[in-house]
């Protein structure tokens, strides 16, 4: 029998996830609760350490699954990638009504009235999932009153079961946001990050890392055909082509999300990670 990945599957020595049972040997196997991130961002570790590494990101709104929780810290799987980690339990609540809009800009400013002029109190990443309460109009400016009671721009909003159809544009909309190791937000973000936040937004669930997206992402295509949207697989990198020429990726070089042409792309990452590994068109 295959090992599982324990970065998609929930199992300790100790404690499992009860969908698991009769695949890994645990101590106690237990059913997930519903909770719901309610911080901007909540850092996803492998360990319940503050010191830990940073694995991935949990948006406002994602909601996980809850296997235990000890002190400060829960140990959850992400619904929609699976993903399983250690945060902190100050980073989850109950489950909302279903999310009625997501944030479709970059970042954007909370207020706790319906007036730009007022002092924000939080901003929020794509992606954020939200349940948008009422609408209102301040001197031509739309907005709408989340269930938390705050007020965001309506303009940043959209309805959560539209898409976009170019997932290109929307990671050509987060250029300059920093590198971040395990980033996956407007605030911060990876490689792989970047590729799976773009597709997302545009109606496409991937899976986290870049060997996960390396082996499962659309299918493979030949590296002298490439156009728009293709993604180019380097050990521990991955990059989306703006054109044929043109990669746009999270760096380390740059230390923030950039454009680069390919060639010299393959030429710097060369010494480092080797020549790309696969091609693939979502």
């Amino acid at each position: 029998m295959a090992a599982l990945d324990k970065r998609l599957n929930a199992f300790r020595p100790d404690l499992a996830d009860a969908r698991l049972k009769g695949h890994v040997e645990a101590k106690r196997f237990v059913e997930g609760r519903a909770a719901r991130v309610i911080v901007p961002v909540a850092d996803l570790k492998h360990e319940p350490r503050h010191d830990a590494g940073l694995d991935t990101q949990l948006i406002f709104g994602t909601i996980v699954q809850v296997f235990d929780s000890h002190e400060d810290w829960a140990w959850v799987q992400a619904e929609r990638d699976g993903y399983v980690g250690y945060l902190s339990s100050e980073a989850l609540g109950a489950p909302a009504d279903r999310p009625t809009h997501i944030v479709s800009a970059a970042r954007t400013f909370l207020y706790p009235g319906p007036d730009m002029k007022l002092p924000r109190t939080g901003t929020l990443s794509l992606g954020s999932e939200l349940v948008v309460t009422d609408w209102t109009e301040t001197r031509g400016s739309r907005y709408g009153r989340l269930d938390t009671g705050e007020w965001a721009m309506a303009v940043h909003l959209r309805e959560i079961d539209a898409t976009e159809q170019d997932f290109v544009a929307i990671a050509e909309r987060l250029l300059g946001t920093p590198y971040l190791w395990g980033g996956a937000s407007g605030f911060g973000i990876d490689c792989s990050g970047l590729v799976q936040l773009s597709l997302r937004m545009a109606g496409r669930t991937v899976l986290r890392d870049t060997d996960m997206q390396a082996g499962s992402v659309g299918e493979t295509v030949d590296g002298a055909d490439l156009r728009r949207g293709d993604l180019v697989f380097w050990r521990s990198h991955v990059g989306i082509m703006r054109d044929a020429e043109t990669l746009i990726h999270a760096n380390g070089h740059t230390m923030d999300v950039a454009l680069e042409p390919l060639r010299d792309a393959v030429e710097r990452i060369g010494y480092l990670y080797g020549q790309p590994t696969v091609y693939r068109r979502p």
